[in-house]
C-alpha cells in the first residue's frame, strides 16, 4: 500500500519540528522519527488507529500529545494532518484533502 502526504500534513510536521527544536533539538527529531514510523506501519495496518472525528478518517497517536489524521484507499494510506492533541480538531471549515 502507498503512503501519501497532503503538504498540510508535512507542513504540520514541520512546524512541529521546527518548534520542539528551538529548545530541544533531539527531542524534535526523536518526535519526527516517532510521527515517520507511526506513518510508515500504517503501509501494512492501514486501520490501526480508532475511527477518527471527521467522517471517512482515521487517527492514530503515534507519540504523546501528537495525533495522525487520515485516510484509507484501495490502494493507499493519505495521511491528512498532524495535529497536537490540545488544538481543536477538526477545526471549523475544515476540507479534509486540504
Amino acid at each position: 500500500m502507498r503512503l501519501l502526504w497532503a503538504s498540510a500534513a508535512e507542513r504540520d510536521r514541520l512546524l512541529i519540528f521546527e518548534h520542539i527544536a528551538r529548545d530541544n533539538p533531539a527531542a524534535a527529531v526523536r518526535v519526527d522519527d516517532a510521527i515517520a514510523a507511526a506513518a510508515a506501519t500504517l503501509r501494512e495496518h492501514p486501520r490501526a488507529g480508532k475511527a477518527g472525528l471527521i467522517a471517512g478518517t482515521r487517527e492514530l497517536i503515534p507519540v504523546e500529545h501528537y495525533r495522525l489524521v487520515y485516510e484509507v484507499t484501495a490502494d493507499a494510506v493519505l495521511i491528512l494532518a498532524v495535529v497536537h492533541t490540545a488544538r481543536m480538531w477538526p477545526p471549523s471549515g475544515h476540507n479534509p484533502h486540504f
